[in-house]
């Protein structure tokens, strides 16, 4: 309950903003811990499907385009979905939509496990766990982020998103693990656990907004109170879009992160375990150096965090694509059948950009569009996963055709290089953003 104060007339009300001048924690650190185990869960299922290229073309026989299809189909409504997700969560609130989101992804893991056919696939793990892992995404960690917190919003942006990619990278040798030992049945059955024990600390933890406890944002000087929930979150949402697509920014950044999604999570995670297989090198193996990966990205994104804090974030765009790029080109020559110095050296060199793209295009978003920029970045986080999911179907399609990789990083790398040239071409308005 909220503490009341005596007025002259009488009537004891709510403070209209109370402090906690003995908390050591402010509450915004719990929501955005809560927040953080919630991403982590569902981000684990999001790089599971590399794993499951190889037995599952075992089991049922699929080829990997097959497969891709299926991976396609979830990585584009995971970006989809990530600007309704947004809305929603101003409609009905952080911890009804990261709820929901959980269980999709647990109910989607579980109904993969007993599929039959190439069509099951698309829509278990396609659909279900592409709106699930899809709500907890980038979008959750810009709402946090901006509800809660005023000093330390990059960081805690850089913090949030790189909670997804711990998710992906540390859980991924442990299902790898699973899948080689005990086949990849049970490993869905143990990353679905996973998301269905978060759910409860998700419902218990998590807090929609500061003025619900009467609390000012993390380093904010004013109170501000929670506005009315919007209705027609879906016609909201379609015109923001149609707002948003009138600005030369908005497709600059759309193109920009449809890049980044092509060169990480479409041929990186979907395809570097089958890549390194053809190597010589054991999936578990090659699962490792991309939790290695996983265990840089936490650096690179925090960094990102707080570098988008001091400098413009343009530049630190523009560099992130050149080195990536550049590492991506080398990648073919670096191939082996174990994991040496120098592909070790490549994990922590990717690892450390990977998701350092992020924070800056938030920020950029932010900059750009005032009160509707987390929905404004979930649009153009669908144009990530368009790419991701175009990349992810199409490098399958090259590796049936060429009968190798090396095509993909190649073209990535070059793609990386238009980012690069496109990044610096954002311009915020003269306003600094639209102000609601």
């Amino acid at each position: 309950m909220l503490p009341t104060t005596r007025t002259p007339a009488g009537p004891r009300r709510p403070t209209a903003s109370r402090e906690a001048p003995h908390a050591r924690v402010h509450p915004a650190w719990w929501v955005a811990g809560s927040a953080a185990l919630a991403i982590v869960v569902a981000g684990a299922l999001t790089t599971l499907s590399g794993v499951l290229v190889g037995p599952l073309h075992t089991t049922f026989g699929w080829s990997r385009a097959t497969v891709g299809v299926a991976v396609s189909v979830n990585m584009v409504l995971y970006g989809l979905t990530a600007p309704f997700a947004a809305a929603l969560m101003d409609r009905f609130g952080l911890r009804h939509v990261a709820s929901v989101a959980l269980g999709l992804v647990a109910t989607g893991a579980l109904l993969t496990t007993v599929m039959t056919a190439s069509w099951q696939f698309v829509l278990c793990w396609g659909l279900f766990v592409g709106l699930g892992s899809g709500a907890t995404a980038a979008t959750f960690a810009a709402t946090v982020s901006q509800r809660w917190f005023v000093r330390a919003r990059g960081l805690v942006t850089g913090v949030l998103t790189a909670a997804g990619v711990f998710g992906q990278f540390v859980f991924l040798p442990v299902l790898s693990w699973v899948t080689e030992r005990h086949g990849w049945r049970p490993a869905l059955v143990t990353a679905a656990l996973a998301a269905l024990a978060v759910l409860p600390l998700a419902l218990l933890l998590l807090r929609d907004h500061p003025a619900d406890a009467g609390l000012k944002p993390y380093g904010g000087t004013e109170f501000v109170p929670r506005p009315a929930p919007p209705r027609g979150a879906g016609r909201r949402t379609v015109r923001v879009l149609l707002g948003a697509a009138r600005t030369a920014p908005f497709w600059l950044l759309a193109g920009v992160f449809a890049v980044c999604g092509a060169s990480t999570n479409g041929i990186l995670w979907s395809h570097f375990v089958p890549a390194a297989h053809d190597h010589g090198m054991s999936a578990t193996t090659a699962s490792t150096l991309l939790a290695l990966i996983g265990v840089f990205n936490i650096v690179g994104t925090v960094g990102s965090g707080w570098l988008t804090d001091r400098c413009d974030p343009r530049r630190l765009l523009a560099g992130c694509f050149v080195l990536r790029g550049l590492s991506l080109v080398l990648l073919p020559a670096l191939m082996s059948g174990t994991a040496g110095a120098s592909l070790v050296l490549f994990a922590v060199f990717f690892g450390v950009l990977d998701v350092a793209t992020v924070p800056p295009v938030i920020a950029l978003c932010r900059e750009r569009y005032g009160a509707d920029s987390a929905i404004v970045f979930g649009w153009v986080s669908a144009a990530h996963q368009i790419g991701a999911g175009l990349m992810a179907g199409l490098g399958g399609l090259v590796r049936d055709v060429f009968g190798t990789y090396d095509p993909v990083w190649v073209g990535s790398g070059a793609l990386c290089a238009v980012a690069a040239l496109m990044a610096p071409a954002v311009r915020a308005s003269p306003c600094g953003g639209r102000k609601k």
